[in-house]
């Protein structure tokens, strides 16, 4: 299972440019598309002030970053 969730749309170029850092990477995750799941929009936007911000990306330990860079990701998974 993945240690972490990212919030996406196909549309966005930022989330667009997370996925693919991280697959570069080699960081497993979760991509979920806000656009396709409703329950997944309102997690967003519970998490960023009610808005519907991505990427927003969910650490396994619960805690979330919106829109981060590749660099940051890697350093919340190294602890």
């Amino acid at each position: 299972m993945s240690s972490l969730t990212v919030y996406t749309t196909s549309w966005c170029p930022f989330s667009r440019r997370l996925v693919t850092d991280l697959d570069r990477a080699g960081i497993e995750y979760l991509d979920i598309d806000v656009d396709e799941d409703q329950a997944a929009a309102l997690i967003v936007q519970g998490l960023n002030n009610g808005n519907r911000t991505v990427p927003t990306v969910v650490f396994a330990d619960g805690s979330s970053l919106t829109n981060p860079p590749l660099a940051q990701v890697k350093a919340k998974l190294a602890g």
